[in-house]
């Protein structure tokens, strides 16, 4: 089995009213984990890799270990260009293999974005591969994704609906109150479902897209913090809100925030017990199956536990 688009995935989450897991990857014990966890529970799967790690790992190591995910899995695994800056390296990821791709044109005026996204979709299009886009601006930071709070804003309803119209985009990366980053909220988590709902209602059977929404979850947060580290503060978004948005027309929640903190808790536990140990694959392998342990558990508590293969 090839690596798929997102296309067949979506349409099958919008009808049953669940969202898929859209994992940031960046080496090959992430994306083994990620893997195990999916294969153990039969679900579809994103893998998506960002400007950022695209540039630490590589691209041909990154498609080469996704290819190599699909043929020890036998999912249908979808390979995701995370916020594409622009045309050009949107270009060089459908070139080189990939089956979707983001085009982030939201820093721009919305007309500026309508024509970078149109761009990017003929060619994408043409080629077989699927487009996310995005409207609104999140606050927080994420590899080169930096916007601060006055910066961010919430994505119009009816400027959606020309949007997708003007773009003929296939999926929508929408700004209801998530942000980037293990800091989302200062004080109670609050998402705009109002808005959610309004958005979905006037793109029916439209497939939306949630980022920022690790839960960060506090488990993890409190081992960094035992055993060194320095994360004070961090909340994300509540595995309830995750689910209701997935009942609201949202396909796709992207994961990156809590992959990363299960991964570093369980090195700095690791090493704290085994501080002679030097062989990577000593703290990796741990460091994998935290990986793989809270990927289930987002399975089953928040995404697609109804759209089983």
């Amino acid at each position: 089995m090839p690596l798929v688009t997102s296309k067949e995935m979506f349409r099958k989450a919008y009808e049953g009213k669940y969202a898929i897991g859209a994992f940031n990857v960046n080496n090959m014990e992430i994306i083994q984990g990620i893997v195990d966890a999916a294969k153990e529970e039969q679900s579809p799967l994103i893998l998506q890799v960002s400007a950022g790690a695209r540039k630490y790992a590589r691209h041909i190591y990154l498609m080469k270990l996704a290819e190599a995910a699909v043929e020890d899995s036998g999912l249908p695994i979808c390979l995701h260009l995370d916020h594409g800056e622009d045309f050009e390296i949107c270009k060089s990821c459908i070139d080189g293999g990939f089956t979707s791709v983001m085009i982030d044109g939201s820093k721009f005026p919305f007309e500026e974005n309508i024509t970078v996204t149109k761009k990017v979709v003929e060619y994408a299009h043409a080629r077989g591969v699927t487009v996310e886009a995005e409207l609104g601006r999140l606050a927080g930071v994420e590899d080169a994704v930096k916007v601060s709070s006055k910066d961010a804003s919430y994505t119009d309803p009816d400027q959606a609906v020309e949007f997708v119209e003007r773009t003929g985009v296939d999926s929508l990366a929408i700004a209801i109150g998530t942000s980037h980053g293990a800091y989302k909220f200062k004080g109670e988590p609050s998402l705009d479902f109002a808005r959610l709902e309004k958005i979905s209602n006037l793109l029916p059977e439209f497939p939306l897209v949630l980022h920022g929404a690790s839960t960060v979850l506090p488990e993890f947060v409190a081992k960094c913090n035992q055993y060194g580290g320095k994360i004070d503060g961090a909340q994300g978004v509540p595995e309830e809100m995750l689910k209701q948005a997935g009942k609201l027309g949202v396909c796709k929640i992207n994961i990156d925030t809590d992959l990363r903190l299960a991964m570093t808790a369980s090195i700095r536990e690791h090493f704290a017990h085994n501080p002679g140990d030097f062989d990577p694959r000593q703290y990796l392998k741990p460091a994998r199956e935290a990986i793989k342990n809270m990927v289930k558990h987002k399975i089953n508590a928040v995404l697609n536990s109804s759209g089983r293969l």
